[in-house]
């Protein structure tokens, strides 16, 4: 029985998926190549790995261990290569992170300051929203991830890194731009455009306007908070949206924050990983870089600043891949 260690990786990524699709988005191959390669595999092994009931992919008996066995052994290649890349320093090695979306308009500027210094690193970038992006967290299948309130309900260690203040956006010839305190009862009675439900800066909304009895008239839900300040300039509504997504507009745009009693909601964005995870060189440095330009002063060391959550446990350019996860 031979097979290779791509197509244990390959096979990895579709039992996880139980898509093929799926499985090639992540790897970034056509669905042809990776359906043929898990079929080289289930010739290898001599059993049907996967088998389809309906629509939906199902593991075999026999799947199950090949999946089990091929995690053991990308997990110990993985720490075999975290290893060898501490023996470097940071001269190689490798840095995947996954972001929600509003930290694209923060993160990638660090991640490239950072790749620049230190050329040797392969770093990949995955943008998606806060369910998606806790999945992932859960699965432990990042080295870290950036977003804005730590999760409760998982085990995991995370530092503060920036501000993110969250704003009441409107058009800049909207009727209440320019008044000053507005009551969060008047902004509440206007149309809102929202990011899906979910979202961090969605739920940090509905907090706020709920502890003072208002619910929020939600006229339209969209994916992107690109797709939500052009709805806003289209005279959709209004949204509550991080700051930071003014960083290419600036003063002079067609967006305006309103001036509303209460806001804005201070926020802090957090690197994350789970507790007990073994970081590697290149992920601390990252993080130590991150806390080093933190409002352009020095910062203490990560463990310093580190918070866990979730239950409490017993005692040239280097090559970038950005992927956007639909959100």
């Amino acid at each position: 029985m031979r097979f290779s260690l791509r197509q244990m990786q390959i096979f990895d990524a579709v039992g996880r998926r139980l898509s093929y699709t799926r499985a090639a988005e992540e790897l970034h191959l056509t669905q042809p190549a990776v359906f043929a390669q898990v079929r080289q595999l289930e010739e290898a092994v001599g059993l049907p790995l996967l088998e389809r009931v309906g629509k939906r992919l199902h593991l075999t008996a026999a799947g199950e261990e090949v999946l089990a066995a091929s995690r053991e052994t990308l997990d110990a290649v993985e720490r075999l290569e975290m290893r060898l890349a501490d023996m470097q320093g940071l001269k190689r090695g490798r840095l995947r992170i996954a972001m929600v979306t509003t930290a694209k308009y923060l993160v990638p500027r660090l991640l490239g300051e950072f790749c620049s210094r230190h050329p040797g690193i392969e770093a990949s970038l995955t943008v998606t929203n806060r369910e998606k992006l806790l999945a992932r967290l859960a699965a432990n299948e990042d080295d870290l991830v950036i977003l804005g309130k730590p999760p409760s309900e998982l085990d995991v260690v995370a530092t503060p890194i920036a501000d993110n203040p969250l704003v009441v956006l409107a058009r800049h010839d909207h009727p209440l731009a320019g008044r000053n305190a507005i009551p969060p009862e008047r902004i509440a009675a206007e149309p809102f455009v929202l990011r899906e439900p979910g979202s961090g800066t969605r739920l940090a909304a509905e907090d706020f306007f709920a502890a003072r009895g208002c619910r929020l008239k939600v006229r339209m839900e969209l994916g992107s908070n690109e797709a939500i300040k052009q709805a806003i300039v289209g005279g959709l509504g209004i949204s509550v949206l991080s700051r930071h997504t003014l960083a290419l507009e600036g003063d002079a745009g067609p967006l305006r924050p309103l001036d509303v009693a209460g806001f804005p909601l201070m926020r802090q964005w957090h690197v994350a990983y789970p507790a007990g995870k073994h970081l590697s060189a290149v992920a601390s440095a990252f993080i130590a870089h991150l806390l080093a330009n933190r409002s352009g002063t020095a910062a203490p060391a990560p463990q310093v600043a580190a918070v866990v959550t979730g239950p409490v446990p017993a005692a040239a350019p280097a090559k970038m891949v950005c992927v956007d996860d639909g959100g």
